[in-house]
């Protein structure tokens, strides 16, 4: 081997390294079949060895270099997989028409030596199975072969494989990238939320054993999925909060890429600070279990106070949509009479003054007044007295806030409301718990009407309390999934 073999022999086994595909591996071989090769046939082999390392080199480059793309911008690549084809020259099925560049591109000057070595560089359409955004697709290229045999021509398949293979692709670009699982907390939102993406729930079994644990088993294939699980922490709070943790803790153990947990209604976030002595900040526990067992991601709507979204860490990013954008549909087209949003407390206030631009901007109501109710309590659960701050006199009064859960303070804010010379009073929460006489409250209270939203599974009795309307947050919670998956905005749906 002269020296000029030796550089270029010693080039293409550096490339062996970074390539990472079988065509550099294609272009040693070859080097190896130059070098066993007579001082006669030196310079013949050395030619060959050229233009079959130019070309692998220039085919992996071109392919890897899109790949690096998508790891560095973090995109999805979709169950990548590598097709080889082993093409015989005497093989002449029938054949579908290839660009004739393709064609010559694929023409490589052969060892006599090797006639039956023959691979192929990975199919570039496997670079378009990347879950990546339409201005980092790369167009299609021709798949080259790299043979030693007598001058073969580029890949060729008859009819039927093209389709199989078109078929296969497709499949793979549409087949399982999203996956829905839920928990037994509210299986209805879950239905209502996989119908609206155009996909099923996850096959698993969220169970109980004979003595009363947690049984949780998943029945399909995560590995390298994107997995969203919907489980509300709702009562009964420590079981479903239960079942959410394994269900996490199953999907990891599964290999599941990414896991995202759709909480409609987040348990003990009332309990976000310590009021008093020797008490536990419940709502940043669950935070941190949460976070232990593996989470990517929380989807969570109308979370009592925001700094919850704090509680987890920078690795964990939440998402708190604000529920009020579909209760501002319903009461838009309501004839409101000078309409005036009230805050049943000072720390809503600034839910209340979100509620009231969305309402102003989409309708177009003028000079929407803000009122807010300073209540004392005299302990958990009662309130003592009521004093409010604002002008509601001959106005339709909204009452805005995060939840209900006894109906005492929002039905004894209704009253005041009266008092003062409301003409109507409503209230919207995001989250109806209706705990104990909560809604016997409702039925019997001076509100013309209160509207919660699904978050949490209804019941017979909250259907027959005409008073009571409920809105659907599926719409909410599905275009939020999509966007995510498809690496959207989310703040776009709120503007």
């Amino acid at each position: 081997m002269n020296n000029a073999s030796k550089v270029l022999y010693q080039r293409l086994s550096r490339s062996v390294i970074t390539s990472r595909w079988t065509s550099s591996s294609a272009g040693s071989h070859v080097a190896v079949a130059a070098a066993s090769s007579t001082n006669s046939e030196t310079n013949r082999a050395s030619q060959s060895l050229l233009g079959v390392g130019i070309l692998g080199l220039a085919t992996a480059a071109s392919v890897y270099g899109t790949v690096a793309l998508c790891e560095r911008r973090n995109l999805c690549i979709k169950d990548p997989m590598t097709e080889y084809y082993s093409v015989l020259a005497h093989d002449e099925p029938e054949q579908y028409e290839m660009p004739e560049e393709t064609k010559k591109a694929a023409v490589i000057e052969n060892d006599t030596n090797h006639k039956n070595n023959e691979i192929m560089a990975p199919s570039p359409s496997v670079v378009e199975q990347c879950e990546c955004e339409h201005e980092y697709n790369v167009p299609e290229q021709p798949a080259v072969i790299f043979s030693t045999s007598a001058a073969v021509s580029a890949a060729e398949l008859t009819v039927e494989e093209k389709k199989l293979e078109d078929a296969a692709i497709a499949a793979r670009k549409h087949a399982g990238g999203l996956k829905l699982f839920s928990g037994n907390g509210n299986i209805a939102l879950s239905k209502e939320i996989a119908k609206i993406l155009g996909i099923n729930l996850g096959k698993a079994t969220v169970g109980r054993f004979a003595d009363g644990e947690v049984n949780v088993m998943i029945h399909e294939n995560v590995r390298g999925k994107d997995v969203y699980i919907i489980q509300p922490t709702c009562p009964p709070v420590n079981e479903n909060l239960m079942e959410l943790l394994l269900m996490v803790s199953t999907l990891n153990r599964a290999s599941a890429r990414r896991i995202t947990v759709v909480i409609p209604y987040y348990g003990y976030a009332r309990q976000d600070r310590k009021m008093q002595a020797r008490v536990p900040i419940s709502a940043a526990d669950v935070a941190r279990l949460l976070e232990a067992m593996g989470i990517d991601r929380v989807i969570a709507v109308d979370l009592h106070c925001g700094q919850i979204q704090g509680f987890f860490g920078p690795r964990v990013p939440v998402d708190n949509l604000d529920g009020g954008i579909v209760g501002i549909n319903h009461f838009g087209d309501k004839d409101l009479h000078n309409p005036v949003i009230v805050s049943p407390d000072a720390g809503g206030v600034y839910r209340a003054k979100k509620f009231r631009e969305g309402l102003s901007h989409k309708f177009g109501y003028d000079d929407i007044g803000l009122a807010m109710i300073i209540k004392q309590r005299a302990r958990a659960g009662q309130v003592d007295q009521m004093d409010l701050v604002g002008d509601v006199h001959d106005s339709d009064c909204i009452i805005v806030d995060d939840m209900i859960d006894t109906a005492g303070t929002i039905c004894k804010a209704a009253e005041v409301l009266k008092e003062k010379g409301a003409r109507r009073v409503f209230a919207f929460a995001s989250h109806g718990l209706l705990s104990g006489p909560g809604n016997q409250r409702i039925a019997s209270s001076v509100m013309e009407e209160c509207v919660i939203l699904n978050t949490i599974p209804s019941s017979p009795e909250r259907d027959a309390n005409e008073k009571l309307v409920q809105l659907s947050v599926a719409p909410l919670l599905a275009q939020t999934i999509f966007n995510i998956h498809a690496k959207k905005s989310i703040s776009a749906l709120f503007k």
